[in-house]
């Protein structure tokens, strides 16, 4: 009898150690959540609490459509991994053109970014299309123009005043140039006019120094931004707005 509970006790001993397996992989599960949702609003913190519970009870995390957990894969929005692969799609594309100069992209917190140069699209001064920005334009929408993602376009100008009757000052024609790239990928490409919006910024967001003419050059731009899952469920969805009757 004496050995028998020796051996009884040994095992009860060795039971913490599952327990101790246990939470040491729970708590791992929800500090990479934590770090993960750390940049995401309360609101939807709570839904992604929602799908973790599921997780941990044996279920599975569903991909996100829009604000909504639960849509089936294939449906949401395209994520992180996939905005880089659309960006090196993209790129392949412009250097097969020879537009490499006048096209860059880059991938930043909101998103992939598309860098489009001033001269592949406008004269200077003028917020009309070129001839040769419409080919610019095809190149880049044959790639982001079925994506779910909301996009950005985003106007710059450099810091060299201008002062016109249609543009009293960059913040016009900014918006100006930025709402005819809008208005041509919907019309011509079909891009959904709900998942895409038109914004300028004037010269207020440069991205080299305005001291030269070469860095000027490079702050003339348009920036066809894919926002990420994160930024483009923050976006308003048309279902918000009823038309009045």
């Amino acid at each position: 009898m004496p050995r028998r509970r020796k051996h009884d006790e040994h095992e009860n001993l060795e039971r913490w150690l599952l327990t101790y397996a246990d939470l040491i992989t729970l708590l791992l599960a929800f500090f990479i959540v934590m770090y993960s949702m750390s940049k995401v609003d309360a609101k939807r913190f709570g839904k992604m609490q929602e799908a973790l519970a599921g997780v941990l009870k044996g279920g599975s995390i569903a991909i996100k459509k829009g604000n909504e957990v639960g849509a089936m894969p294939g449906q949401g929005v395209l994520e992180i991994g996939h905005l880089k692969s659309l960006g090196q799609k993209i790129e392949e594309s412009v250097l097969k053109s020879g537009n490499e100069k006048m096209i860059s992209t880059e991938m930043t917190e909101r998103g992939l970014v598309i860098h489009i140069m001033e001269s592949a699209l406008f004269r200077e001064g003028s917020a009309e299309l070129e001839p040769r920005a419409r080919q610019t334009l095809d190149l880049v929408a044959k790639d982001i123009g079925t994506i779910p993602n909301h996009i950005r376009i985003e106007g710059h100008t450099d810091n060299k005043p201008i002062n016109t009757v249609r543009f009293p000052s960059n913040w016009e024609l900014s918006s100006a140039r930025a709402t005819e790239v809008v208005r041509y990928l919907v019309e011509t490409h079909g891009v959904q006019s709900d998942r895409i919006s038109a914004l300028g910024y004037g010269e207020f967001r440069p991205m080299v120094s305005n001291d030269t003419d070469e860095g000027r050059s490079k702050n003339r731009r348009v920036d066809i931004v894919v926002l990420t899952m994160e930024m483009s469920a923050t976006e308003p969805t048309s279902d918000l707005y009823t038309p009045k009757t």
